[in-house]
C-alpha cells in the first residue's frame, strides 16, 4: 500500500466556507500531497491558492483524517493521511483551477456547505472546524 501524507485547508470568510468541486463532481476542501522537505502548513496554503485562487492564512489546526482507495493507474491501494488547517481569508472570491480539473470553487454558508459536501467524513470535519473557528474568533471580538 502506498501511504501519502497530505495537508489541506478549511477556509472561512466571515460566515461562509470555501468548497471546491473536482472532475468527479465531488465537493470537498483543497488539499494535496506533501512532497520533499515541504511543511504541511505551507502545502495547505499553497493548495488553497493553487486550486481555488484564494489567498488564505492559517489560524489553527482542524484535525486529521484518512481514507483509502484503490489506484487504477498505480495498480495498488493508496492511503491518504491528511492534516487539516483552519484558515481565513479577506475576500470571498474563488476561481477553480480548470487546468487541474476543478470544476468549481465557491464560498457557501456553513449549513449549506454541510449539505453540499460529498463525503460524510468531510461534513464531520467541517462541523468540528467551524466550532473551533468560532472559538478562535471569540478572542478577537473583545477588541
Amino acid at each position: 500500500m502506498l501511504i501519502r501524507d497530505c495537508s489541506g485547508g478549511i477556509v472561512f470568510c466571515r460566515d461562509q466556507v470555501l468548497l471546491i468541486q473536482n472532475e468527479k463532481e465531488e465537493w470537498s476542501f483543497p488539499k494535496g500531497v506533501i512532497r520533499g522537505d515541504n511543511e504541511a502548513d505551507d502545502i495547505a496554503i499553497w493548495r488553497v491558492k493553487d486550486e481555488s485562487g484564494v489567498d488564505a492564512r492559517i489560524i489553527g489546526l482542524a484535525g486529521k483524517t484518512s481514507y483509502e482507495f484503490y489506484s487504477i493507474t498505480r495498480k495498488k491501494p493508496v492511503a491518504n493521511r491528511i492534516k487539516w488547517y483552519i484558515m481565513v481569508c479577506d475576500e470571498m472570491k474563488a476561481s477553480p483551477n480548470k487546468e487541474q480539473g476543478f470544476l468549481a470553487a465557491k464560498f457557501l454558508p456553513v449549513d449549506e456547505a454541510i449539505k453540499t459536501i460529498t463525503y460524510s467524513q468531510d461534513r464531520s470535519l467541517l462541523i468540528l472546524a467551524h466550532q473551533k473557528y468560532k472559538e478562535l474568533n471569540e478572542g478577537f471580538d473583545e477588541f
